[in-house]
């Protein structure tokens, strides 16, 4: 029985599902995703606790705090990219349900200018956050336009096993998943691991050039990691 912890109402918190209905997920699936990221040290395993329901109680994972929001943002950028900015805009709006701060006095202009200026601060700080936090979701910057799937460099970053994106191409090719020109076999497109997309480049000499790019969807990244997680126990 994992132990169940309490949590100070005044303390900013989002749930795994809270984070399941967001991203429009299973609470189970997203559930296992944080175990899974949190058994590779990729988060931190937050604590669990028991909410009531129509039916019967249910147990979900509560992140909080600065590590809490972070650690909320990876899932999401795990689960479904192009949720990511949503997660962050949830957080936000948390944050000033708790703050409210008083409204200034604006006939005041001594008052009024410190509001503005404050204000000013504040963005030039959320400006630096987001800078600071941009590698830590660095996959979702990477989608490509082909409806939400990656490049394989990629998935060998999220997938944190320590090997290059060279090293995950050999597995594939090892598994029989890829051939020998990195492309997928068919019947592992038809499963929804990957898509092939039409790419192109400009060479030094001015001509363009197109090639084809083999991209990853979410249940291609997981198919993966089960493929190494097999590897890794055998």
């Amino acid at each position: 029985m994992p132990n169940l912890q309490t949590f100070d109402k005044r303390v900013l918190t989002m749930t795994s599902r809270d984070i399941a209905e967001l991203v429009e997920s299973r609470h189970d699936d997203t559930k296992r995703s944080i175990e899974r990221l949190a058994e590779r040290g990729v988060i931190e395993l937050p604590p669990l606790a028991e909410i009531p329901t129509a039916t019967k109680p249910v147990q979900v994972y509560v992140f909080s705090g600065e590590q809490g929001k972070r650690d909320s943002i990876v899932v999401v950028a795990q689960l479904s990219p192009e949720f990511t900015a949503r997660l962050v805009d949830r957080w936000q709006e948390l944050e000033a349900q708790v703050a409210k701060p008083a409204l200034p006095d604006f006939s005041n202009p001594a008052e009024a200018a410190r509001a503005w200026a404050a204000q000013y601060e504040q963005r030039l700080a959320l400006a630096a956050k987001v800078a600071e936090d941009a590698p830590k979701v660095e996959f979702y910057h990477d989608v490509t336009g082909s409806d939400n799937a990656i490049d394989m460099a990629t998935v060998a970053k999220v997938l944190n096993r320590g090997i290059g994106r060279n090293r995950l191409f050999a597995f594939l090719r090892d598994e029989g998943v890829l051939d020998s020109r990195n492309a997928p076999y068919q019947r592992f497109i038809d499963m929804g691991w990957f898509r092939q997309v039409e790419t192109k480049w400009q060479k030094p000499n001015g001509d363009w050039q197109i090639g084809i790019k083999t991209v990853v969807f979410q249940k291609g990244v997981e198919g993966i990691a089960r493929l190494l997680d097999k590897k890794e126990a055998a």
